[in-house]
């Protein structure tokens, strides 16, 4: 195996600019660490990476704690944490702390225990000691996806990144009520994530601005997972007065809400609308295909390391949050035809539709005898439209 000497005397150098040239520690004419790279490349040399480490303290490595590696949402983040740390140098640690605040802390303490230069951590519902631990060992660190109060009290910055979510929530309800929707349930994360908070928020922002009053019985949390989600979803369709279209806050709590619907022999959008929080490949093989936001899932785990990568090289400066934008990629789960341009969500409360032939009947979801009182009769006769004025 070829050594640090043989490239020096290949390249007529000595052994300190061999370590110059892979280390960065100094600079080097152009010419010269050309002759140094070519005789690396002609002698097949690989450098020792814990010999590197010791001259640098740098192990050009970088953990990143993300839950649910399985859900697609993540496994694109993690290709785009992936593609920016290799184009610059990088290599990634990876491990899964399964929301849980203990195992979080447990892990992230294990991977800055390897010596990575750096954290990606999508945080749970409470961080409170993963941030104590970062901010002790001041890790530079940048939260993924959610977002954490971080006091401003001169200790170590903590940088953040994540998606819009209340905006884009809001355009959903917004949507289905332009549909003539008046009952639209939430099918919502786990608590205490920001991510939940934010969807939250859009969906009472967007019941709001429709003119339709909040219920907290259509609130409903699928704790960010499918199982959860299909519990919650058949509490909302166990309602006696049931939505008459749902938004499910994230790709996996969509899958089980459909299993709920499929449970309840109702179909989409035929018995029930749907909208979902973020779209994923195989969203538009759906049948309906489904209506969804989109989130920029790649380009959150580029940016989260762009960040960590400016904040290795200047440990002082303020810590920044960066929000990018979703879209809207409209569908017909939500009940549109296909090619139909989304419905308008500048004017509300939207104009009844005027009265037409009667469409095909709802199958109304099955009464599980819940004391709520109905605001309507629930019956077969309703007619989809007279379902959606509700």
């Amino acid at each position: 195996m070829p050594t640090m000497a043989d490239v020096a005397r290949s390249a007529g150098v000595s052994v300190a600019t061999v370590s110059h040239v892979l280390n960065d520690t100094r600079p080097v004419l152009p010419h010269t660490r050309q002759a140094v790279l070519d005789a690396i490349e002609e002698l097949g040399y690989t450098p020792n990476t814990l010999a590197r480490s010791l001259v640098t303290a740098r192990t050009r490595s970088i953990g990143l704690a993300v839950s649910a590696v399985s859900n697609p949402y993540f496994t694109e983040i993690l290709q785009g944490v992936e593609t920016a740390a290799l184009e610059q140098g990088y290599g990634l640690l990876i491990a899964d702390p399964h929301d849980d605040p203990g195992h979080e802390r447990q892990v992230v303490q294990l991977l800055y225990e390897r010596r990575v230069d750096g954290m990606i951590v999508a945080p749970s519902a409470d961080p409170g000691a993963l941030v104590a631990y970062l901010r002790r060992h001041r890790v530079p660190t940048v939260f993924l996806d959610r977002t954490v109060d971080v006091p401003d009290d001169g200790a170590p910055h903590i940088d953040q990144v994540c998606a819009a979510g209340a905006e884009p929530t809001t355009r959903l309800v917004m949507h289905l009520a332009g549909l003539g929707h008046r009952r639209i349930g939430l099918v919502a994360g786990r608590p205490g994530l920001s991510t939940t908070r934010e969807r939250i928020t859009g969906y009472r922002h967007g019941l709001a601005a429709a003119g339709l009053p909040y219920d907290e019985r259509l609130l409903v949390h699928g704790d960010s997972e499918s199982a959860g989600a299909q519990r919650a979803a058949a509490e909302l369709l166990s309602l006696a007065v049931p939505p008459s279209a749902l938004v499910t806050a994230n790709n996996a709590m969509t899958i089980g809400a459909l299993r709920a619907l499929r449970d309840r022999g109702l179909s989409v959008p035929g018995d029930m609308a749907l909208c979902c929080f973020d779209d994923f490949d195989w969203a538009d093989l759906f049948s309906p295909r489904l209506t969804a936001v989109a989130q920029p899932s790649r380009e959150l785990g580029a940016q989260a390391v762009r960040l960590l990568l400016e904040r290795l090289a200047e440990p002082d400066r303020p810590a920044r949050t960066v929000r990018l934008p979703c879209a809207f990629v409209h569908r017909t789960s939500c009940g549109c035809p296909e090619d139909a341009p989304p419905a308008p969500t500048d004017h509300y409360p939207p104009q009844s539709p005027k009265a037409t032939k009667t469409r095909k009947t709802r199958r109304a979801p099955k009464s599980s005898g819940s004391p709520d009182t109905p605001e309507t009769p629930t019956t077969p006769e309703r007619t989809t439209r007279d379902r959606r004025r509700r």
